[in-house]
């Protein structure tokens, strides 16, 4: 069984910056698939960026702005934030699957089998 365990949530100025991690345990395969959702309040879950072996991809809303990225050595995963706005005030999940990255449902929160609790985000302008 894997654990997901996120840090790095803060409050900051909108055109800030953070980073988020998210730190695995367990068994983790060398394919594996480690992304992020966020949800604010009164939203629904969004998926915002995943990455999986030579494979990264984002959300239109954040492209440019986010990163992601992934320390095989350290089975952790960054989600690199610039330029934060307002609007990306948010609860941030780390998710996981095993083995690879769902294809075409990369963004829907049922194709991933782990979560992390989530780190609040909160941006202020």
């Amino acid at each position: 069984q894997m654990q997901l365990v996120e840090s790095g949530g803060a409050s900051v100025q909108a055109g800030g910056s953070l980073r988020l991690s998210c730190a695995a345990s367990g068994y983790i395969s060398s394919t594996i698939c480690m992304a992020w959702f966020r949800q604010a309040p009164g939203k629904e879950r969004e998926w915002v960026a995943a990455s999986g072996s030579a494979y990264s991809d984002y959300t239109d809303s954040v492209k440019g702005r986010f990163t992601v990225s992934q320390d095989n050595a350290k089975n952790t995963v960054y989600l690199q934030r610039n330029s934060l706005k307002p609007e990306d005030t948010a609860m941030y999940y780390c998710v996981a699957r095993q083995p690879t990255c769902p294809g075409g449902r990369i963004g829907y929160p049922s194709a991933y089998n782990f979560w992390g609790q989530g780190t609040p985000v909160t941006v202020s302008s």
